[in-house]
């Protein structure tokens, strides 16, 4: 499945538990929500918070933000019904917690045949299909489950998170050939800005779409960190400018800034003026 246009920098999750904060959600500057039915939600409110999601969701109001609702796995008691209710709601798509394989992707899809599937990406069966589950057919994105991976692993992720790049980048790797997004996994320190900001910076960095967030006061950082700035626009623009001026001479090659520009770079050039586009409107 082909990668979405729209921006994905900011992916905030919301309890489904919580209808108040689902309710806010609608004038956040999010440019994803992801309607939490599984971890962030106690067994005893599990019904109930299905129940506000369809709710909420079939209400509206979210305006440009995509909606994705996670539900619980397919292992559960809950998990089968989350998706049957979910059939007909005004969705953007669906995603499945601890995907190990494909065989979650082919039940979810017989269940839900027009919702696009999400697959979090955060056990050890899962890094190690990640090709396969990228390559399924009804595959939209990857949100990486940093926290429950680095229990699995066994792992202590310092700031530069060298423990899970191996699996980082296997799912970005995955992606990418699939053609597919990838959002990098939460920041937990929600209090933290500088940390926040260099995980975030790592995240772009390495290649990610985004980031998923915890709380509201992350937002700002993850939309601007995501977001082409002024210089690399206006950089953009002169590399095309340049090398269609080259074209038309009959050369292959241009130079802006003392450096050469090649076609892989308008290729570049042309994705950051789109995502300029998508975002700003420009």
């Amino acid at each position: 499945m082909a990668e979405d246009a729209r921006p994905f920098r900011s992916v905030l999750y919301i309890p489904a538990s919580n209808p108040r904060a689902m309710e806010k959600a609608r004038d956040l500057p999010a440019d994803a929500i992801i309607f939490d039915l599984e971890d962030a939600v106690a067994a005893e409110a599990k019904v109930e918070a299905r129940q506000n999601l369809v709710a909420a969701l079939t209400l509206g109001g979210y305006g440009g933000r995509v909606c994705i609702a996670r539900v619980n796995g397919l292992d559960t008691e809950w998990g089968r019904d989350d998706l049957t209710a979910l059939a007909g709601v005004p969705v953007d798509g669906v995603l499945l917690p601890k995907v190990g394989d494909t065989a979650v992707l082919d039940q979810a899809a017989d269940i839900l045949p027009d919702i696009p599937l999400w697959a979090m990406m955060e056990t050890p069966a899962g890094i190690r299909n990640a090709g396969a589950i990228a390559g399924h057919r009804r595959m939209a994105g990857f949100v990486l489950g940093t926290n429950d991976l680095a229990k699995d692993l066994r792992c202590h992720p310092g700031a530069d998170r060298l423990p899970l790049m191996t699996s980082l980048q296997l799912c970005l790797l995955a992606a990418r050939e699939a053609g597919i997004l990838c959002i990098d996994g939460v920041y937990n320190a929600f209090r933290d800005e500088d940390g926040l900001r260099h995980e975030t910076m790592q995240g772009r960095d390495l290649g990610f779409d985004g980031k998923t967030l915890i709380h509201p006061a992350q937002i700002a950082v993850a939309n601007e960190v995501f977001a082409p700035s002024p210089e690399e626009v206006e950089l953009a623009r002169r590399q095309i400018a340049a090398w269609e001026a080259a074209q038309a001479e009959g050369r292959g090659v241009a130079v802006v800034d003392g450096r050469i520009v090649e076609n892989l770079h308008i290729v570049t050039a042309r994705q950051t003026l789109s995502r300029a586009a998508a975002i700003f409107g420009e």
